[in-house]
């Protein structure tokens, strides 16, 4: 990595951390798609301080492993940023991420400082979108009653087979799909690629971007003049991941937690910038700091972008009014890794 590369870490590389203990707590909550998401609260303390990160491995036994065993790790002593990352013994990408961005959290509150400040940007207004399952079977009236209780939202969207082409163009008629996730990296023993569906979807939404498509010889040619709106988000965790792509993206989701380690994230944010790559954001149902914490990078890397970190309230079962619209505020100039 050069040193342009690296600059953005070696900023809160050195920050001091003393940890005391650590308190794991358990979140639940229903979402929208007809599941109950299950994440972890890792709080660590020191110094009369406090500093919050999300575990958002995606199984809910895994969280119970982890709340049964309780806070094991060896965490408390006086640290430096980049040494309590060293030490982290934690393999699992989620997970580390959660011990990482409390350690950034608590540091930053100690040192009175903001996330914004400690790396010298300012934090701009976040545009972000929703990703609202349509249903079984699909329809789109998810979308139609969000746009009537916010009529300039935007939307991120997963096709599926079973989109007839009545309702492609009722959403194609909306002007609001901004994004299209052909998650084909998510069922590694699943169905071919539905090479119809890939033709259809992309003719349809002229200026979204394809959101990680299965690339086979069938799929590559009907996605052949589309390609400069070819986007990945699963296979990325590393600035290596990007080089190993079969070519050069316009632009990347990045999801904070696939990194694990806070180094590989602000490595891949500047080598990114460096490369002329554009990002946008994405979420895993945070349902505690995660969410403002991936809002908070938004505001300061990719702000203007379509970044799938809506608030909360928009991953509720039924839609309802008085959330906040897009762009959210910036977040404020408080110490920490939060973003009020």
């Amino acid at each position: 990595m050069s040193r342009v590369a690296a600059e953005t870490y070696q900023r809160v590389a050195t920050l001091p951390l003393e940890v005391e203990s650590y308190e794991l707590q358990r979140l639940e909550q229903p979402v929208t798609r007809g599941f109950t998401r299950v994440t972890t609260l890792v709080r660590l303390e020191g110094g009369s301080e406090e500093g919050l990160g999300e575990d958002v491995t995606w199984f809910p036994d895994a969280h119970d492993r982890e709340l049964s065993a309780g806070p094991v790790l060896p965490l408390a002593g006086s640290w430096t940023l980049d040494s309590f990352s060293t030490g982290l013994e934690i393999p699992e990408p989620h997970r580390r991420w959660a011990y990482e961005s409390a350690a950034l959290d608590l540091a930053l509150r100690q040192a009175g400082r903001s996330l914004a400040e400690a790396v010298a940007r300012d934090p701009r207004p976040v545009t972000f979108v929703v990703s609202p399952g349509l249903g079984e079977p699909p329809s789109s009236e998810p979308v139609r009653r969000l746009l009537e209780l916010y009529p300039g939202q935007r939307f991120k969207l997963d096709p599926s087979s079973d989109w007839s082409d009545e309702l492609i163009a009722e959403l194609a008629a909306t002007g609001a799909v901004v994004t299209v996730d052909m998650k084909a990296f998510y069922a590694a023993d699943g169905p071919p690629p539905d090479v119809e569906l890939y033709r259809r979807v992309a003719e349809a939404f002229p200026d979204a971007w394809i959101e990680d498509p299965a690339l086979t010889d069938e799929t590559e040619r009907v996605l052949a003049s589309h390609r400069d709106r070819i986007s990945w988000d699963a296979p990325i965790h590393s600035v290596a991941d990007v080089q190993s792509l079969a070519f050069p993206p316009r632009t990347l989701n990045s999801k904070p937690s696939r990194f694990g380690s806070l180094r590989g994230l602000l490595d891949f944010y500047d080598w990114t910038e460096a490369k002329g790559i554009g990002l946008y954001g994405g979420g895993m149902f945070e349902l505690g700091p995660g969410r403002g914490q991936i809002q908070y990078l938004a505001s300061l890397f990719h702000p203007e972008a379509p970044n799938d970190v809506a608030p909360g309230g928009y991953n509720a079962p039924e839609p309802r009014p008085g959330l906040p619209p897009s762009p959210l505020p910036p977040p404020s100039g408080a110490p920490g890794f939060r973003s009020v």
